[in-house]
């Protein structure tokens, strides 16, 4: 079985977005062939489905408790 990894800026703009429990955000994308993704900033979690609906995006924003990921600082070489 071969996966293939799209990145996320190919899914742009979001459908949706939703507030995690531990206030990330999740946002959702409609991919070309009509099915749903998404992508959260808290735990980085990528999820794909073909059920056309956001279920399984309420149910992340539910229960994902955590914090959004801080961008780390650009370090310059010494």
């Amino acid at each position: 079985m071969t996966a293939t990894v799209t990145p996320i800026t190919a899914h742009e703009p979001a459908v949706d977005s939703f507030l995690t429990a531990g206030e990330a955000i999740l946002y959702v994308y409609e991919d070309s062939d009509g099915s749903l993704s998404s992508d959260c900033t808290g735990c980085g979690e990528y999820a794909w489905t073909l059920d056309v609906d956001l279920g399984f995006a309420l149910a992340h924003a539910e229960s994902c408790v955590r914090q959004p990921r801080r961008p780390r600082p650009f370090r310059l070489a010494a």
